[in-house]
């Protein structure tokens, strides 16, 4: 061999060398990539102090549909500290971090599809754990499809830091904070965990308290929590009882809530201009990543309508444009004071229908409503947030639309409020429209689509009274034409509806406080209220087929401010020793109250305007319930509490308030 030979030998072993120094032989004898470490610490307590906790042991998993994989197993130290390799650093689905502090205490982080570089277990980890991934953690680990987890692992990330174990930036600051109730919720349940560490007693309390009825005691304190998430209302004041054997995490709540729901509020559009606050969502709809795609109706603080529409990550921040994604706030295709219209349909396209506030007397630089001579009834754009509509909008045919679905052909159903008219763009053609024509004064609504394809329409009767009669419709596409196959008068101010997977229709009757449910041959199996059920907005369906309402409050002038509450219903599955429509959530529905601060929008104004007397009420009239795929309800404040000062002009609610790992996910996506 020639010197020249030699020296590239030695140049390639030597690379050969230094490669392997970086690889090592599996068991099976297959090269992997040299482990790195997920270090950390298991504690007790957090804010007031902590303590670490030794001798502790660790696993790192990584979850699946079925059960999770172990990928890896340390024990701490005496300092609580831990290490634990790993061969890949990022999942399709999440890791998470699970820790056995024994006697049925166990600790859980969740750490999401990329793992960080240091992590802390402690119980405020643990509480957010169990509330994100509520609707996953139903057999005592965390498994389930990787999109709802992933949605899920963000919620979670809403609540807590995993790298610090401290209430995570979003809790800490406006519009959450002491504006509600959840930060201190949240450090009140992290008390009741450490009471556990110290006391077995006390573990054994909270799985009596947390076994669902019927059913069988949770296995571990992280499972007990996320079947308290998921049934809130059950044994409020013992839970409460529990969370007073500890003070380590500061401050916790100073009175007992009326359910133990966990909150994040959201209120930011993307912009804090004045003419693009966040003013009045009316409603929303989630694309097939997550997106959640909101209606905006007015300009925040006036009566006028707004030119823009909100588009949300699956975290609820605002949509930043990146890596193809929409920008919020969403401009341009027309878009006009958008009402109750959202809809995504099957090829990717995004509907609003716009509906149009205020006056031309009131309003300056105003377009006219949405009418049959012009300026706008559809607006579309792609899931990039490009506009496809023009920029008038699409003209002719639906007039001030309000609900909107997307069928299974793409197909999109519109309730064409002005004209009294159902329509539909034939595969999502606006130059495709066939409608049918409804008796004089019906003033559609909502629309929502049966499994079989067929479209249930709500008529109003007129808006906001309802003077009209007032009813239900079912209508299918036959041979491209729209045919009526029930016509069913009841109610009074017809709002917002939604269909079971049986094809039964939930419609909300805001005018006698009543949900209705209608068979799909038209008869009516009962109507419904109780459970806080205040003057109902909107329906919407679990995946187990059970009922949520959004409550809207009276319209009466003269009244107390409104307090807004989430109510859920049993449905047509409802178990043995229970009824159809009888109340699930307490008789004050599910709400959340202020731990003491004003209600601010999003840029640091008082609700109601500078210098406006301050505001408590952070939830309040809500239109929409839309239930996202790890189980989060996204409850929409539509308008402000005080009736006597919103009917002078400035109603327009601040956001969007999203009830943590509540719902079983919805099994299909037909909006």
């Amino acid at each position: 061999m020639n010197k020249i030979s030699m020296k590239n030998y030695m140049v390639t072993i030597t690379r050969v060398l230094l490669a392997g120094a970086a690889v090592l032989l599996t068991a099976d004898g297959v090269l992997s990539a040299n482990p790195r470490s997920v270090t950390g610490v298991v504690q007790t307590g957090g804010t007031s102090s902590s303590q670490p906790l030794p001798n502790v042991n660790v696993t790192l998993f990584e979850a699946t549909l079925g059960g999770p994989t172990a990928l890896g197993h340390a024990t701490t130290d005496a300092a609580g500290r831990f290490a634990i390799p790993y061969k890949k650093k990022s999942s399709s689905s999440i890791f998470f971090v699970n820790a056995d502090v024994g006697e049925g205490v166990e600790f859980v982080t969740v750490l999401g599809a990329n793992l960080p570089a240091s992590v802390t277990i402690n119980e405020l980890t643990t509480v957010a754990a169990s509330y994100s991934m509520a609707q996953f953690y139903r057999t005592g680990v965390i498994s389930g499809n990787s999109f709802g987890l992933q949605i899920a692992a963000g919620m979670n990330d809403n609540i807590v830091a995993a790298a610090t174990g401290q209430s995570s930036a979003v809790l800490l600051s406006s519009p959450n904070a002491d504006q509600t109730n959840s930060l201190r919720s949240t450090r009140s349940l992290a008390n009741l965990l450490a009471a556990c560490v110290d006391n077995p007693d006390v573990t054994a309390s909270l799985f009596d308290l947390t076994t669902p009825p019927g059913g069988l005691p949770p296995h571990n304190t992280a499972e007990a929590l996320a079947n308290l998430a998921r049934d809130p209302g059950r044994n409020v004041d013992g839970i409460y009882a529990l969370t007073l054997l500890s003070n380590l995490y500061a401050p916790p709540l100073i009175t007992m809530p009326d359910a133990w729901t966990v909150t994040v509020k959201v209120n930011d559009s993307g912009s804090n201009e004045q003419d693009l606050l966040i003013s009045g969502p009316g409603n929303l709809a989630f694309d097939r990543r997550g997106y959640a795609w909101v209606t905006n109706n007015t300009i925040q603080g006036t009566p006028c309508s707004g030119k823009f529409n909100v588009v949300l990550k699956s975290n609820g921040q605002p949509a930043d444009g990146r890596n193809g994604t929409p920008l919020s706030p969403l401009m341009g295709g027309g878009v006009l004071g958008a009402g109750f219209g959202v809809t995504v349909d099957p090829r990717g396209s995004v509907w609003f229908g716009n509906f149009g506030w205020g006056d031309t007397n009131n309003c300056t630089n105003y377009d006219p409503i949405p009418s049959s001579e012009g300026n706008g009834s559809m607006s579309r754009f792609t899931l990039t947030g490009t506009p496809l509509s023009p920029p008038d909008a699409y003209q002719g045919g639906p007039v001030r639309a309000q609900g909107l679905g997307a069928d299974a052909d793409g197909n999109i159903w519109i309730s064409s409020y002005e004209n009294d008219s159902v329509y539909v763009f034939l595969r999502g053609n606006p130059h495709r429209a066939v409608s049918f024509l409804q008796y004089q004064g019906s003033g559609p609504f909502d629309v929502a689509l049966a499994p079989d394809g067929t479209a249930w329409v709500s008529n109003s009767g007129g808006l906001p009274a309802g003077e009209n009669p007032r009813s239900v419709a079912k209508y299918a596409l036959v041979h491209g034409a729209l045919e009526q196959q029930v016509l069913q008068y009841l109610g009074q101010q017809l709002r917002g509806l939604s269909v079971d997977s049986h094809g039964n229709a939930w419609v909300a009757s805001q005018g006698d406080s009543r949900v209705y449910a209608i068979r799909p041959d038209g008869t009516e199996i009962g109507h419904f209220s109780r459970g806080g059920m205040d003057s109902p907005w909107d329906t919407a369906i679990d995946g187990e087929d059970n009922v949520w309402v959004a409550n809207f409050g009276s319209l009466q002038l003269l009244t107390p401010p409104f307090t807004g509450r989430l109510t859920k219903l049993w449905g047509v599955n409802a178990p043995a020793g229970h009824h159809v429509g009888e109340p699930i959530s307490p008789e004050t529905g599910y709400t959340v109250p202020s731990a003491g601060s004003e209600v601010l929008l999003h840029n640091g104004d008082p609700l109601y305007g500078p210098g406006a007397p301050p505001s408590f009420i952070p939830m309040m009239r809500q239109t929409a319930v839309v239930i996202d795929q790890a189980g989060n309800i996204w409850s929409v404040n539509n308008w402000k509490p005080d009736i006597d000062i919103d009917f002078a002009g400035n109603p327009g609610g601040d956001g969007i308030v999203i009830f943590v790992g509540l719902a079983a996910p919805p099994t299909t996506q037909v909006h």
